[in-house]
């Protein structure tokens, strides 16, 4: 089978990543997989055997705002036509995150029956949660537009509910298939050698974002009464970064909260922390929740809309998901320090990569 993965670009990120997992294992399924990327930034390394091109926009013209998505459109077009008469035509097409979904619901000459849009996050709360009135209706109608009638892929069964009840989406088509894990190549990186601290530390994994909430975690963390030092591993704009070290100051512990940075291989740190948690407002899915209960680490995170809750219930963790305000969160985080759970590793078999693979490529006609 021949795929294609088009996406916006490859800075870092849950769902890039989602992406070159994807990639990697329908390649080692024995399938041709081309992957297009709109911009040329990619800060991962690239699955090998994948053919990777960036379809990028080159135009200077004072006016190029305005045409963007069209001209954009006609480009990837071309790319794709290219490719096909090089190499065949492709038997799936999937569109990975917004930006890319507005540039290839644009494209005319694509198979309907053959592309699928990939929707990775909650849509209502990241674009229209801080919007009102005639601003938030507009916005919606617009996404609206890109996702109707079309075939979709959700995250999690959160993420396709709120496509379909929050932005009145009816698709043609509609798979809810959970994000893909190697387990093995994880549990591999886990046992990298790393610098250990001989104190216990929590962990927090991702961007410095408004959606991720460092100020909860930090709230709670300060609440919580845990001693241990918090990691922050992970890295974002740095006046972000400065509220948040600005916080640890104001809450008195400075000198416990560790800002570790982006982490190419994060699982060493995440394989020997205490526990990891999770204090998102939404999560598409929340990949770092299944990556630390693969590398047997204890996880706590907030019932945000999306995939947390999901993932939590099915792993019988049910206890381990906090209300959105940090007092809860510090209650499950201290309840999780003292009596870590018993984690079933059976469970997160449902999540192998050849298994979601399979359920990718099965949607093909």
């Amino acid at each position: 089978m021949r795929v294609l993965m088009i996406i916006d670009g490859l800075p870092g990120g849950g769902a890039e990543k989602v992406v070159l997992t994807l990639c990697e294992g329908m390649k080692k399924l024995g399938h041709q997989v081309s992957l297009f990327s709109l911009r040329n930034v990619c800060n991962y390394q690239l699955p090998e055997g994948i053919d990777y091109k960036v379809v990028e926009s080159t135009s200077r013209a004072p006016w190029r705002k305005i045409t963007e998505l069209n001209r954009r459109a006609r480009s990837l077009e071309q790319a794709i036509k290219t490719s096909e008469k090089q190499g065949g035509s492709y038997d799936l097409i999937f569109s990975n995150l917004h930006k890319t979904d507005r540039i290839v619901a644009r494209c005319k000459n694509l198979p309907a029956e053959k592309l699928w849009f990939c929707v990775h996050g909650m849509l209502s709360e990241t674009y229209l949660g801080h919007r009102t009135g005639l601003n938030r209706w507009l916005k919606k109608r617009k996404m609206s537009q890109i996702y109707q009638g079309k075939n979709i892929v959700s995250v999690s069964a959160a993420v396709d509910k709120d496509l379909v009840c929050e932005l009145s989406v009816s698709p043609r088509r509609q798979a809810v298939i959970n994000n893909p894990f190697d387990l093995q190549a994880i549990l591999d990186q886990a046992a990298e050698p790393y610098l250990p601290d001989t104190e216990p530390y929590l962990i927090h994994v991702g961007r410095f974002h408004p959606q991720k909430r460092h100020d909860r975690l930090l709230k709670a963390y300060a609440r919580s009464g845990i001693q241990a030092k918090l990691v922050l591993a992970g890295t974002g704009e740095a006046y972000r970064i400065d509220d948040i070290r600005q916080l640890a100051d104001k809450l008195g512990i400075a000198d416990r909260v560790i800002f570790a940075g982006f982490q190419s291989n994060p699982f060493p740190l995440i394989k020997h922390a205490k526990m990891l948690v999770l204090s998102s407002d939404s999560e598409g899915f929340g990949n770092v929740l299944v990556e630390a209960l693969i590398c047997g680490t204890p996880v706590v995170s907030t019932r945000c809309p999306g995939g947390p809750e999901e993932i939590l219930e099915k792993a019988g963790m049910g206890n381990a998901l906090a209300k959105l305000n940090s007092k809860s969160l510090a209650e499950k985080m201290a309840m999780v320090w003292q009596t870590p759970p018993t984690i079933d590793h059976q469970q997160l078999k449902r999540y192998d990569i050849q298994y979601i693979c399979q359920q990718y490529l099965s949607l093909r006609d």
